[in-house]
């Protein structure tokens, strides 16, 4: 390995999970049979990828784990919190993603992982109605439990360090406003006034694990940590961050689709997005305060790969439209149609449909495992605030808007900003431009 600055991934490795439903069990399941050798961790960019380090000569493939330190998953050491009071056993059975065979070697460990009760307002997401939730707690007395619980997590499971991850419930859209989000006094204060309005539970948590020197990971749409308040807290604290939204499906599907489009200079009247799911995610989506916060987070994706002002000829007036239906029968398993127009050589029209039959918690679980570990790697590195080397993981990556700044959607490009980070990490030149 080449002289890096890094601290070595030395210890446990505690893994705090905001809610205990199908994305977390079927990650946590995962990790668990993997350390057994009963399968393999398909589809974690951690565990597989390779990176060229070097040139010429001296060019070298290596996997993440050769080129910088990242923990190992024998280290990894899960809870959580949730609404539902079940264990991480019954709601991995309860979720119908996994087969129970698949379950079931692992039944002991899971059983063990009992969630801690929730900072959680019904207001914020109205169609859950679980009882093992902070009753009558303010906003910062919320913030305050949550502390105490990382705090007891690491010390009862003798940890070196915790990274808190959101894997929870889409949050009603909370608009980002300056005077209360601008700064971290006023978010502070906000709380303590207890602004049930502005505060969402989200922040709480964020808050709670930034404060108590863990990196912070939003993996859904929720205004959380990407407002300057969180910013501030978190170079304050020295802590990285990172959001929003895991990119499974339908939005992969699209950062990794309209590249073609746009390298190969053709035209694009209206692209048009619907899902069917059916999950605990779908029936949250089914309100449409929820679901607007979910909409501005994939509606945000096209616009930043095909520039109008770029290339008006080609992307001047296309029509954008993202649809997410409820639909019980198919639980986890959602399908994403795109149907994309598109047109060529003296604007003749052409249609392009992608059909995407997808498994959604199969899809985040190797997600979850990644951002948790190149999370904890940021900070080891020493590297706080926003960590945009993590986009390629994301639907709408974290950006400085304050500043203009533009955030890079399209996956290729993503993937250069991820691959570089690793390399400077590692003590390499970060030798790949985005173009």
């Amino acid at each position: 390995m080449n002289a890096t600055n890094v601290k070595p991934a030395d210890g446990k490795l505690g893994v705090l999970v905001v809610g205990l439903g199908a994305v977390t069990t079927t990650f946590m399941t995962g990790v668990l049979m993997t350390r057994k050798g009963l399968t393999k961790p398909v589809g974690s960019m951690t565990q597989y990828d390779k990176i060229r380090v070097g040139k010429g000569a001296d060019k070298k493939y290596l996997k993440y784990n050769e080129i910088v330190p990242i923990a190992s998953l024998d280290d990894i050491v899960f809870g959580s919190w949730d609404v539902y009071p079940a264990n991480a056993y019954e709601s991995a059975i309860n979720a119908e993603v996994l087969k129970e065979k698949d379950i079931n070697p692992v039944k002991e460990e899971l059983e063990a992982i009992k969630p801690m009760k929730a900072a959680f307002d019904h207001n914020y997401a109205k169609r859950l109605d679980g009882d093992n939730i902070m009753v009558g707690k303010t906003r910062w007395e919320m913030v305050e439990q949550l502390r105490e619980d990382i705090r007891n997590f690491k010390k009862e499971n003798g940890l070196d360090r915790v990274v808190v991850l959101w894997a929870a419930s889409t949050e009603v859209y909370v608009p980002v406003d300056e005077e209360i989000h601008g700064t971290l006094a006023a978010l502070e204060a906000a709380m303590k006034a207890d602004d049930k309005e502005h505060i969402a539970p989200s922040m709480c948590y964020a808050y709670a694990a930034l404060t108590e020197g863990a990196p912070f990971i939003m993996g859904a749409p929720n205004t959380t940590v990407d407002i300057p308040a969180m910013w501030e807290l978190s170079e304050k604290t020295g802590m990285p961050i990172a959001g929003k939204d895991f990119k499974t499906g339908q939005t992969l599907v699209k950062s990794g689709f309209a590249p073609i489009i746009g390298t190969r200079c053709l035209g694009l009247s209206g692209w048009f997005s619907t899902n069917i799911l059916g999950n605990r995610d779908g029936l949250v989506l089914d309100e449409p305060a929820n679901f607007r916060t979910k909409e501005v987070s994939k509606l945000s994706t096209l616009e930043s790969i095909l520039v109008p002002e770029e290339q008006p000829d080609l992307y001047t007036d296309y029509y954008h439209k993202v649809r997410i239906n409820y639909y019980p029968p198919r639980n986890d398993n959602k399908e994403g149609w795109d149907n994309i127009d598109i047109f060529g050589w003296m604007g003749y029209p052409m249609q392009i449909k992608i059909n995407f039959l997808c498994r959604d918690s199969i899809l985040a679980a190797p997600l979850c495992l990644d951002l948790v570990l190149l999370s904890d790697l940021a900070a080891r590195a020493g590297r706080h605030g926003i960590q945009r080397f993590l986009s390629f993981f994301l639907k709408s990556p974290m950006h400085d808007y304050t500043k203009g700044e533009v955030p890079v959607n399209h996956l290729f490009q993503q993937y250069v900003m991820l691959k570089n980070a690793i390399r400077e990490m590692g003590g390499y030149e970060a030798d790949e431009e985005i173009d």
